[in-house]
């Protein structure tokens, strides 16, 4: 048995060795075996992690309460009474007795007199409006989202210059694990703590989209930039499907929490199977770690590379094969602002991350319009997505990434917008320009996040990213406005979506095609690439050749 083992070995050994030999700045770019269990494991915490930034639609969801009447309630009040008045009071509002009753009410025990109501009996505890007694306090109720949100930005920001700074691994990791602080909320019982708990839980987990997407993007090669931000979008909308579908089966807020927040944990042990970017490895001067990972890459994609010329290349040389070299001193995120080209891509990307945000969720938000109960309602929003996402995959990978988002934003826009003037009468039309809006926004939602990575250099990438995931994260806290602006009119919300969406298509064609053109590593590179494109014709860009040192020797 053993001896047929070893002859197996070698057989292999050989098999690789007849493999034809390649270079060793390609070794990234065969997508196999060692890009599909990261991408796996990356995908992992985003799924949970989407679970826990939602948490709030059904923990924090309204239910059914009415005011409280201590002269008719018995020791143990319940919401659905026969004595309750025969006419319309909202829940905010105490019908008054017309004399005291001796503890027995009827319909007809009261005036058509009314208070302030004070006190409530809930329907059900299932969620914390009733845990933390909210009700008639709307603006409570929506502040605990907008504050989760407010966490979610501070955590992009923060976790982009993590990656940069620390590693992409070890921050989607410590992102990960630390989001199990949210289990405290069960043990809340002050408004204000709750609140606190769900910021600084925010703050802490949603750090892992800007690591995990980061971390896709540079293990996967050029030629499956887009399939990675495909792959992490669904893991984005999985979470978002599985979350509903366990707030379905599992409505008391407390077991939901439970459920969703306790398998961060677990990540703890991606320790020992999750691997550092080996451009970032090499970057940041760990020339050996940058070995060990190339090595095991080549290995699990069965890759035949020069294993001796790999082994004796020193840290120079090992940057000049991956045309790094002229990266001397670390770029931080002030050299963004010494390049106008530079920042006039921060101001597209940021404008198209906040776009999307705002019209992703607001059209998320506005699905409650369509009929069937609120998880099922969520569930099919959600589903919108994924036509959109193999939209994307093809047509980013077809076309190209800048003109598919152009359009798109346009497209979406337009959609937006008619379906404001629609009138009511006309459901099916108002319903089906709805859903096709949604779906082209999936289509930008991932189509953007592969653009923005590849627009900046791996120096900034982190901190960049982290930069347009705030803008993202700024639109998403305002959604949830819009439906107040209904009061005004209803055609103002889809027209606000059309308009931001529409302004995004105009502004991308200020910058460059990146499909198939190399991932840039510093600020200096990008300057200098855009200095050598004839401006008559951009799509030369892709052709270029950078020789950095002797263009800077002096």
């Amino acid at each position: 048995m053993e001896r047929n083992d070893i002859e197996r070995n070698e057989k292999e050994e050989i098999k690789i060795k007849e493999k034809k030999e390649i270079e060793i700045i390609e070794t990234m770019e065969k997508f196999g075996r060692y890009q599909m269990l990261q991408y796996f494991l990356i995908c992992l915490p985003a799924i949970v992690v989407t679970m826990l930034n939602v948490n709030y639609v059904f923990v924090a969801g309204d239910i059914n309460y009415r005011c409280r009447i201590p002269e008719c309630e018995g020791q143990y009040p319940v919401y659905n009474t026969t004595w309750w008045p025969n006419k319309n009071i909202d829940r905010c509002t105490r019908p008054l007795l017309k004399e005291p009753t001796g503890g027995t009410c009827t319909n007809d025990s009261f005036s058509d007199a009314v208070a302030v109501c004070t006190e409530w009996v809930y329907e059900t505890n299932d969620t914390v409006v009733a845990e933390l007694d909210l009700g008639c306090q709307p603006w409570k109720i929506n502040l605990i989202g907008t504050m989760h949100n407010i966490g979610m930005s501070l955590a992009m920001m923060a976790s982009g210059w993590l990656c940069d700074r620390f590693g992409r691994m070890p921050t989607l990791i410590m992102c990960s694990v630390g989001s199990c602080v949210g289990l405290l909320k069960i043990f809340t019982s002050t408004y204000s703590v709750y609140v606190l708990i769900e910021m600084l839980e925010a703050t802490i987990s949603s750090g892992a989209y800007t690591a995990g997407m980061v971390l896709m993007i540079e293990i996967g090669g050029k030629n499956n930039r887009v399939l990675a931000g495909v792959i992490f979008a669904y893991a984005v909308y999985l979470g978002e499907t599985f979350y509903a579908i366990i707030a379905m089966f599992v409505p008391y807020w407390k077991h939901l929490v439970a459920a969703i927040y306790t398998p961060s944990i677990a990540f703890l042990l991606l320790i020992f199977v999750l691997k550092e970017s080996p451009r970032w490895q090499l970057l940041n001067d760990k020339t050996e770690s940058a070995k060990k990972t190339l090595l095991l890459v080549a290995k699990k994609n069965k890759v035949n590379i020069d294993r001796e010329k790999l082994l004796s290349m020193n840290a120079e040389d090992l940057k000049k094969e991956y045309k790094i070299n002229s990266y001397e001193e670390r770029e931080g995120f002030m050299a963004i602002f010494k390049s106008r080209e530079m920042i006039k891509r921060a101001i597209v990307a940021a404008f198209c991350k906040f776009t999307v945000g705002f019209v992703y969720y607001g059209l998320m938000i506005n699905s409650v319009f369509l009929p069937g109960s609120k998880y099922t309602n969520f569930m099919l929003a959600t589903a919108m997505s994924y036509p959109g996402e193999l939209m994307s995959l093809y047509l980013m990978n077809k076309v190209g990434r800048k003109f598919p988002l152009i359009y798109g934003y346009l497209i979406c826009g337009v959609l937006c917008a008619v379906t404001g003037w629609i009138p009511e009468a006309y459901t099916w039309l108002k319903i089906t320009l709805f859903l096709l809006g949604k779906l082209i926004v999936s289509v930008c939602y991932t189509g953007v996040i592969t653009y923005t990575m590849e627009l900046f250099p791996t120096s900034v990438r982190g901190t960049m990213l982290g930069v347009c995931s705030v803008s993202a994260g700024i639109g998403s806290m305002i959604a949830p406005l819009t439906p107040i602006l209904n009061s005004v009119s209803v055609v103002l919300p889809p027209m606000i979506f059309g308009i931001t969406a529409l302004i995004s298509g105009v502004l991308l064609i200020r910058t460059p095609e990146t499909k198939d053109a190399p991932l840039m590593d510093t600020i200096q590179q990008v300057d200098l690439a855009q200095s050598l494109i004839p401006r008559k014709n951009t799509s030369v860009q892709n052709e270029i050749t950078y020789e950095f040192n002797k263009n800077n020797k002096d």
